[in-house]
C-alpha cells in the first residue's frame, strides 16, 4: 500500500510586484506542477492582488504592510492550518528559480533536515555582492554557522524550504523586522533544535519591480544585520513554546 504523497506549498510574498508576479506564478506551475501556491499580498498599492487572483492561486490579502517577515509568518501559519508537509518561499521578483525547488525538497527528504536554504554563495552560479553587504554576509555566515553547527554561506537567502517541525515554530515566532526574517529566524530555529542545511542554487537578477532596499539601506546593512543577530540571541526562549 502506497503512502500518500506529501502536500507541498509554495509561499510567494509580494509587495507591489504586478510587473513580475504573473510570469513567476506561471513558471512555478510549469516547473513545480505538483505544488500548491499561495500569494501573500502585503498590502500592495498596485495590481498585485488582481494579478494573483487572475492566476487562480490562493491569495491572502493583508490589510497592512507588514514586510516580508510578516507576510511569511502569515504564509507559514496558513501552511500549518492547512496541514501542509512542506513549504518553500519563492520571491515574486523572479530571482528564485522554481526548477530548483526539487533540489531543496530532495535534500530535506534525504537528510531529514528541517530547513533547507538555497544558497547563492556555495559554488553554483555567478551571483555576487560587493561592499558592506558582502562583508556583513560573510561575517553573519560565520556567526550563524557556529550557532547552527553547520556550514552556511548564505544566511540572508529567502529561498528556503521547511518541513512541518519548522512550520510549527515559524508560524508562531517568525520575526517581522528587517533582516530578522532571515538572520533571527535561523537563530530561533536553532534554539528550537531544528536542523538547518544548505544546497547551492543559481540566483537570478530581479525580473522587474522595485527592490525592497535602496542605496541608503544597503549602506546600513552591516549595522542592521548585526542588530538582528543580537536581537535573536537575546530574545527570550519562552517564545518558542508559544507563551
Amino acid at each position: 500500500m502506497h503512502s500518500p504523497r506529501p502536500s507541498k506549498l509554495v509561499i510567494v510574498p509580494a509587495w507591489n510586484e504586478d510587473a513580475t508576479l504573473g510570469a513567476v506564478l506561471a513558471e512555478i506551475r510549469d516547473k513545480a506542477p505538483d505544488w500548491d501556491i499561495v500569494v501573500v499580498n502585503d498590502c500592495s498599492t498596485d495590481t498585485t492582488s488582481q494579478v494573483a487572483h487572475a492566476a487562480g492561486v490562493q491569495v491572502l490579502d493583508l490589510p497592512l504592510n507588514l514586510g516580508v517577515g510578516g507576510a511569511m509568518r502569515t504564509g507559514y501559519r496558513f501552511a500549518c492550518e492547512q496541514g501542509y508537509d512542506f513549504a518553500v518561499q519563492v520571491d515574486a521578483d523572479g530571482q528564485h528559480d522554481p526548477a530548483e525547488i526539487s533540489l531543496l525538497l530532495a535534500a530535506a527528504v534525504q537528510t531529514g533536515a528541517d530547513i533547507v536554504i538555497g544558497a547563492r554563495f556555495a559554488g553554483k552560479g555567478d551571483y555576487v555582492v560587493h561592499g558592506p553587504r558582502a562583508w556583513a554576509m560573510k561575517l553573519l555566515a560565520a556567526a550563524l554557522s557556529r550557532i547552527t553547527h553547520t556550514k552556511l554561506t548564505d544566511v540572508t537567502s529567502g529561498f528556503r524550504l521547511v518541513n512541518t517541525r519548522a512550520l510549527a515554530v515559524w508560524a508562531r515566532n517568525y520575526p517581522a523586522e528587517y533582516l530578522g526574517d532571515t538572520v533571527e529566524a535561523l537563530i530561533i530555529a536553532s534554539r528550537a533544535k531544528l536542523r538547518t542545511i544548505q544546497v547551492p542554487v543559481q540566483m537570478r537578477i530581479r525580473a522587474g519591480g522595485v527592490p525592497s532596499h535602496g542605496a541608503l539601506k544597503s549602506a546600513a546593512f552591516l549595522l542592521r544585520a548585526f542588530l538582528a543577530l543580537l536581537v535573536g540571541l537575546n530574545r527570550p526562549t519562552r517564545l518558542l513554546d508559544g507563551n
